[in-house]
């Protein structure tokens, strides 16, 4: 299947913590750092889930938000560390890669974002994704 969604992480699962109808599934990406995907518990049964399942972490590139420093005291849960590659601005948006260790991640953020963040290739980055913005395929 051929999707979309340009930020396709591969990872291992190492922990499903459900709930009654939500689980939290923790994903150590090939690159070493943990990304944390909030599913439906019946998402977990129908792709098996379990530690040590192959996935892949998809998320949207709208859903990926940067900072340029530590974040503190915010509910977002993925906040994985990477570095600027690539900045394509149009008229309003803008389009940053950002290298992750295993990986890429695509970001559309607004291009007064890029500006105000000063963000160029070779720039530190935060990559901050809300746990319910992770979907998970099967591998």
């Amino acid at each position: 299947m051929t999707l979309s969604i340009r930020n396709q992480l591969p990872g291992t699962v190492t922990t499903v913590t459900p709930g009654e109808v939500m689980a939290a599934v923790t994903v150590r990406l090939d690159g070493g750092q943990d990304i944390t995907a909030a599913i439906t518990v019946d998402a977990v049964r129908e792709l098996g889930l379990a530690e040590g399942s192959a996935v892949l972490a998809l998320v949207k590139a709208t859903e990926v938000a940067l900072a340029t420093g530590p974040v503190q005291g915010l509910s977002v849960r993925n906040r994985l560390s990477g570095t600027v590659l690539a900045v394509g601005t149009g008229g309003a948006m803008a389009s940053v890669r950002v290298a992750v260790e295993g990986g890429e991640l695509t970001s559309v953020i607004t291009r007064d974002a890029v500006e105000d963040l000063r963000l160029a290739p070779g720039s530190p980055v935060v990559a901050l994704v809300k746990a319910t913005e992770v979907s998970l395929a099967a591998r």
